[in-house]
């Protein structure tokens, strides 16, 4: 199974897992250091933020199922937009995506002066890769428990968007930043056409 994952997808998901453990290993070291801190926080009496944050959050996660559920989404779904974009274009896009989707959340979070907790999972480099895969393989047929029919990947994708914008707005389900996966499958797209457009620039 784990022949099929591409050498830089496997190289994400072994740093995430390996980030995971040095937040077990360092705990509050970790959380107060590289956890994503909006600018707001340190006059609460929070950590800092720092500008590394922006990255370094991106490989953190609160528990071992948040960590197993990215990492399975990664698993499932990287390693075809790797192929697709190449070794080097896939680490941009995901990084890129990582650091988009913590923009966003702190851009929510400065705006509707939300509390001033840290953030951590690899959740907007994921979404990204997602929007990556629907707008790559718009056909391909996904099952999605509960639903019982499988479903194009455009479709999963967008219905999976509207959720999270749903739940962002309302705020249903708190303690997710459901801004941040918006903010990753937008950075996403908006770079994919970025790319395109450089593409049909040069033939």
């Amino acid at each position: 199974m784990f022949d099929r994952i591409t050498p830089t997808n496997k190289a994400l998901i072994i740093a995430n897992v390996v980030v995971f453990g040095l937040q077990y290993l360092l705990g509050q070291f970790m959380d107060i250091h590289f956890a994503l801190w909006p600018p707001q926080a340190e006059q609460y009496g929070y950590p800092s933020f720092q500008l590394w944050q922006l990255l370094t959050y991106g490989f953190m996660h609160g528990g071992l199922m948040h960590l197993f559920f990215n990492m399975f989404a990664l698993f499932m779904f990287g390693s075809e937009i790797e192929r697709l974009f190449g070794p080097k274009r896939y680490l941009i896009y995901y990084l890129v995506c990582v650091v988009g989707a913590a923009l966003m959340h702190l851009i929510v979070v400065g705006a509707s002066q939300m509390p001033p907790l840290p953030t951590v999972g690899a959740s907007g480099g994921v979404f990204g890769i997602l929007l990556a895969y629907g707008m790559a393989f718009p056909m391909r047929k996904l099952f999605v428990i509960p639903i019982p029919v499988p479903l194009p990947a455009w479709l999963f994708v967008t219905l999976y968007g509207m959720l999270e914008l749903y739940l962002g707005i309302t705020q249903t389900a708190q303690g997710v930043a459901h801004f941040a996966h918006l903010g990753g499958m937008a950075t996403g797209f908006v770079l994919i056409r970025y790319w395109r457009a450089q593409a049909l620039k040069r033939r």
